[in-house]
């Protein structure tokens, strides 16, 4: 059963500026987010299609701004047409931006430059730089040379907005060596830096001699996790390999000697060397069996996702905890940002002859399940984003989508507050962004449109 009392905009605004909230910033923000919400959802407000672009390279959206050219070209969303915000240089194709991660100002902490309280940009290129840009400005602010013994293709947070992970590529090893039956011992690196001022933590070498015939390995909430081919998933302190494992300390910016070489860490051609080498299997923390490998972990208490290992349970996801991996029962939908949204399936059951659920996600600052579903008419299929009430599962608004949407397509859809912003991939690298904004429509314009026709 719904809540029966709508929120009234009016008297909220009214309370907010008589001062009428606790003293906390944080409950003037739930009210703002609370006005913002009823205004998404009221009857009378709709989502423009407001402007369109296409482009030959990916494109990338993060809070508020949608990036092209591989990151060189920032533009802001926030407005009624594209406003570009910068235009790096043009590059080499070396130089080229590869992956990027948006870091925010840290709230409390004072900071040497006044250019670190605005956000940044933090981007591996494909010459193995990494490099914080001003996100507002497009400006080099800091400079890093990881290193030349492999190729670093990959970013992700450890800890979000505090550690960084690089991930280089998967070593294959040389033709030559692979016809020779030759296996590489070492799969992979994993870079890991403190972010404002960049701080080295240590590059980790992931070893198949000590981990066995490992398929892949990547660095969350300070675990390692290590995956087979066979679906097994194997957990392990990073900590706890650090102060076991680490050969020597190296600090960026400072002199160092290794392997006969003297150089500055962090500086071409010099660069970073690997120094936590894991010479003895560390203590494992737990290992679980997943389809795909498919794992995620968090909560409070801890507890973890996974899939059933069997072709047929694909699409099938287990909650278990992780003190005693007993399964919650408990009905569930898993977001693609990896949240777990409790909910009755029969209030958001699709069904595949009409209309199909394509992605699922959670606005976590208005509360609201965002689902878009797709329905195929002959050979087109047309797509409308709907937002349900996170509390008790009822659908509050419908967005149609202007374009047609193709099943066969690669397709990102972001909702973000009042905008809502539509990434396609199509054939041959044809990469396609369509923006929509909140507009509230108060019936006047039609009106007015029809007492001049």
């Amino acid at each position: 059963m719904g809540p029966t009392r709508k929120p009234n905009v009016c008297r909220r605004l009214s309370r907010r500026a008589l001062g009428c909230f606790s003293r906390d910033a944080g409950v003037v923000q739930r009210t703002n987010l609370g006005i913002l919400r009823a205004l998404v959802c009221q009857e009378s407000t709709k989502f423009k299609n407001v402007w369109t672009t296409h482009s030959k390279s990916p494109i990338a959206y993060e809070r508020g701004k949608i990036y092209f050219d591989n990151y060189r070209r920032c533009v802001s969303s926030v407005a009624s047409e594209p406003r570009k915000l910068y235009e790096m240089p043009k590059c080499s194709k070396s130089e080229k931006i590869e992956d990027a991660l948006l870091w925010e100002c840290p709230v409390g902490e004072i900071l040497a430059n006044s250019s670190d309280y605005k956000s940044s940009l933090i981007a591996l290129t494909a010459h193995n730089w990494l490099l914080r840009i001003s996100a507002t400005t497009g400006k080099i602010l800091e400079k890093i040379y990881l290193a030349s013994y492999c190729k670093f293709r990959y970013l992700s947070w450890d800890t979000p907005q505090e550690i960084i992970a690089v991930k280089s590529a998967q070593n294959k090893g040389s033709a030559v060596a692979r016809q020779a039956g030759i296996q590489q011992p070492v799969l992979l690196y994993l870079a890991v830096f403190r972010v404002l001022p960049f701080s080295l933590v240590g590059i980790l070498e992931i070893n198949k001699k000590i981990f066995g015939n490992i398929t892949d390995a990547t660095l969350s909430h300070g675990i390692l996790i290590v995956m087979y081919s066979s679906g097994l998933v194997r957990l392990y302190s990073f900590q706890a390999i650090t102060e076991q494992f680490m050969q020597q300390k190296l600090d960026l910016g400072c002199a160092c000697r290794w392997g006969g070489t003297t150089g500055t860490v962090g500086e071409a051609p010099f660069g970073i060397p690997c120094n936590i080498k894991i010479t003895d299997m560390p203590p494992l923390l737990f290992e679980v069996s997943s389809l795909e490998n498919a794992f995620q972990i968090g909560g409070h208490p801890w507890h973890y996702i996974i899939t059933p290992n069997k072709k047929k349970q694909k699409g099938v996801f287990h909650i278990c905890a992780l003190k005693d991996n007993s399964l919650n029962e408990n009905l569930f939908t898993v977001t693609a940002s990896g949240r777990v949204v409790k909910k009755s399936f029969n209030l958001l059951d699709d069904d595949p002859e009409q209309e199909t659920f394509k992605i699922v996600d959670y606005e976590d600052e208005l509360d609201l399940l965002s689902v878009v579903a797709v329905t195929q008419i002959d050979a087109e299929g047309k797509a409308h984003l709907d937002f349900h009430c996170n509390e008790y599962g009822t659908l509050l608004k419908s967005i149609p989508l202007v374009e047609s949407w193709d099943v066969t397509y690669s397709h990102e859809v972001y909702f973000d507050r009042d905008l809502v912003l539509h990434i396609e991939q199509k054939p041959n690298r044809v990469f396609s962004c369509y923006v929509y904004q909140m507009v509230c429509d108060t019936g006047e314009e039609e009106e007015t449109i029809n007492r001049g026709s």
